[in-house]
């Protein structure tokens, strides 16, 4: 990753405000300028459904068009999960830096509980102790989705031997009433704990896949959309899932799986896949769901509530259309200029020759920023009590070299993916000059 070489040895707020400098280039394209004005009505019906009136609610879109950086890496998790929190934090310091009033932040929500391992959406660690969120039962946790609407949810943060001080605290600050859905819960609680915790100098908003399927049908339903026009394309929809299958079984295999063919389904427990034949989305094992591949159906049936997009579809409409830089995690350095290069494949057979050159003079469309800011034995709740405040920790730990905040990599080195790589590099199968890889920006 070659943009954090100089800033290594630099404090960690100077990379997080090279995170955030960004403004908007002149574009070309049509295809891109009206992505960016689907995305800033996204932005704005967000913004509205969270509380925030109709001029904040503006203000948001207009911030995010003229300085396009969004961060994609906390998924759906509790806002003092290590994981979450650190990286909110360094989103605060990029913030901070170029004067930014808004922290939107791209929160995946098609995750799934994982009981056993005691991680994730259904649980939080405070005072070395890992508590169940919900006070759920393995039977409610295990391979289901959390966004499903299989409610009600209600916080708990219960264990086997009670709640210990941190807990009780915590538990009175979050809402006490019942949600539909466990992703809902923690959305609520966040943008709650954010108002608490993390001050009225940046607002926080929180964008969902929800809320991305509802870009997307946006897109489906305008007959001149870029993406509109894809879908009514036969002969270039079926490019993308064989592309798909080409990239894994070479050495970019895993980077970007075809689990399901453009969309997910919604059931009543967890996500369900998709894959695309003879004109329909049909289920992989329940032949009973059916969606003509058509954007007027497909549009209609997000608008049910009924499909949420793959990793592709998602960062195609808030990231590679409307030329938004994406922050994220130990992976996407890699995945996103992938899925870049997949989106090129498809806009280069569409014959929109503008938006391709846009896509070619993207300026960094992805950089690390997620577990950039990552402690070893980090309690994010006592940090910011035992601190005075938010002000304090941005002070602290803006000053620590890049270097030292990033801890020991291990969401590198010991990643399965990296290892891989790792030795394509080596011998020489993956190089620079990759045609996957030339998508990756200037």
């Amino acid at each position: 990753m070659p943009s954090i070489e100089p800033y290594w040895e630099k404090p960690l707020k100077n990379y997080a405000a090279a995170a955030y400098d960004l403004r908007r280039q002149t574009t070309s394209s049509v295809s891109r300028d009206q992505a960016m004005l689907l995305f800033r009505s996204m932005v704005d019906r967000v913004a509205q459904n969270a509380g925030f009136g109709l001029d904040d609610a503006r203000s948001a879109s207009l911030e995010l068009t003229s300085s396009p950086v969004l961060q994609t890496g906390p998924h759906t998790l509790l806002l003092f999960e290590p994981d979450a929190f650190y990286t909110h934090l360094f989103s605060r310091m990029g913030l901070e830096s170029s004067g930014r009033r808004w922290h939107v932040t791209y929160a995946g929500s098609t995750m799934s509980f994982k009981e056993s391992a005691k991680k994730g959406p259904g649980w939080l660690r405070l005072e070395g102790e890992a508590l169940n969120l919900f006070g759920l039962p393995r039977s409610r946790m295990d391979g289901r989705s959390i966004c499903c609407f299989d409610g009600p949810y209600q916080f708990a943060l219960s264990n086997s031997s009670g709640a210990n001080s941190a807990a009780k605290r915590l538990l009175a600050e979050l809402p006490p009433v019942l949600f539909p859905s466990a992703a809902e819960a923690i959305k609520a609680a966040n943008y709650k704990l954010w108002r608490s915790h993390f001050g009225n100098s940046a607002n926080l908003l929180q964008i969902d896949d929800f809320d991305v399927a509802g870009l997307i049908a946006d897109h489906l339903d305008n007959p001149t959309s870029w993406l509109s026009e894809f879908f009514n394309a036969e002969a270039i929809t079926s490019l993308l899932p064989n592309a798909m299958d080409l990239l894994n079984t070479g050495p970019w295999r895993g980077w970007v799986r075809r689990t399901t063919d453009y969309f997910w389904y919604v059931g009543p427990e967890r996500v369900l896949p998709l894959v695309l034949d003879g004109g329909y989305l049909r289920g992989v094992a329940s032949p009973h769901i059916k969606v003509k591949f058509l954007p007027r159906d497909l549009a209609s049936a997000i608008r049910d509530r009924k499909l949420l997009p793959t990793l592709f579809l998602a960062f195609l409409v808030i990231s590679i259309l409307p030329g938004i830089r994406a922050l994220g995690g130990c992976r996407q350095p890699v995945y996103l200029p992938v899925l870049r290069y997949l989106a090129a494949l498809c806009v280069e057979r569409s014959g929109d020759g503008d938006l391709l050159n846009d896509l070619r003079q993207d300026d960094h469309p992805g950089m690390w920023g997620h577990r950039v800011l990552r402690l070893g034995d980090g309690d994010p709740f006592s940090d910011i009590i035992g601190s005075g405040g938010i002000s304090t920790l941005l002070e602290t730990y803006g000053a620590v070299p890049l270097f030292k905040a990033t801890g020991d990599l291990t969401s590198f080195t010991g990643d399965n993916l990296w290892a891989e790589m790792s030795k394509h590099l080596a011998s020489g199968e993956i190089k620079v000059s990759a045609a996957e890889w030339k998508w990756s920006g200037v």
